[in-house]
């Protein structure tokens, strides 16, 4: 009887993976590579942050206080608020790039108090993509290879290579792929930015001021790609000033 229950279970187990593997593939544009694991793919938990302060007797600069935050799967969320009022600090702090001075961080329901140093990196790979402001891209590579630049720690660059066409696809790109960053504008760069920042299969989005020096047209094009990538389920959290972007996302903290 045990193992009739074991081989049942291991049939249900291979039916399950073939089935999660399937709906992966389906996902538009294959932007998910594989099911959303957490329905909280990030929580930022009383978060303060400080800087200066210490033996070097400078005083402690508080810029974030008691910052609370739950992403949930499928959501944008957008930290707004004026030039130095600590949009950038959380964002880096959520993505594990930064730590905070307290609090704490949650990636799928894992504090990364408990996590190492090659276990937050590990984990940052698989789970968030990061586009910082400007969404900088390496001059000397067309827009498809810096696409699949994240893939090269891996050696999956073949194997990622016709997603990272789907993906620049995605962003109004397929026919500018062989191109480099030189001959792109603003809003183009930021779009393969935001195709490299999902290549391997992320599940949180952080993008900071992706619409900043854009031109309308531009700017509108970045937040309607925001919005269609939580449409496949992605978490994405923004940090930007830009009104527009700030009346489409689904959850909002305006920081003083």
């Amino acid at each position: 009887m045990t193992n009739e229950l074991n081989l049942d279970r291991e049939a249900h187990d291979r039916m399950t993976t073939s089935t999660r593997r399937a709906a992966a593939q389906k996902t538009r544009a294959n932007t998910i590579v594989r099911p959303t694991d957490h329905a909280t793919p990030l929580e930022l938990s009383n978060i303060t942050i400080h800087y200066g302060g210490g033996k070097n007797g400078a005083e402690a600069v508080n810029v974030v206080d008691d910052f609370n935050m739950t992403l949930h799967a499928g959501e944008m969320h957008c930290v707004a608020g004026r030039s130095g009022s600590g949009k950038t600090s959380i964002l880096t702090v959520g993505a594990g790039l930064t730590l905070p001075t307290s609090g704490r961080v949650f990636w799928e329901g894992d504090s990364l108090e408990t996590m190492g140093d090659d276990e937050i990196a590990d984990r940052r790979r698989a789970l968030i993509g990061y586009v910082d402001q400007g969404g900088a891209l390496i001059d000397g590579m067309s827009a498809l290879e810096n696409v699949l630049l994240p893939a090269v720690p891996d050696g999956e660059v073949e194997q990622r290579r016709d997603m990272a066409k789907d993906l620049l696809d995605l962003v109004g790109l397929g026919r500018r792929m062989r191109h480099r960053p030189a001959q792109l504008s603003g809003g183009e760069r930021q779009r393969v930015a935001i195709a490299r920042a999902l290549i391997l299969g992320t599940r949180v989005l952080v993008v900071d001021e992706p619409t900043a020096s854009l031109d309308r047209a531009s700017a509108n094009r970045i937040i309607s790609i925001l919005k269609d990538t939580t449409s496949d389920g992605i978490a994405v959290l923004v940090a930007s000033h830009d009104h527009e972007l700030v009346r489409q996302s689904d959850t909002l903290t305006e920081l003083i």
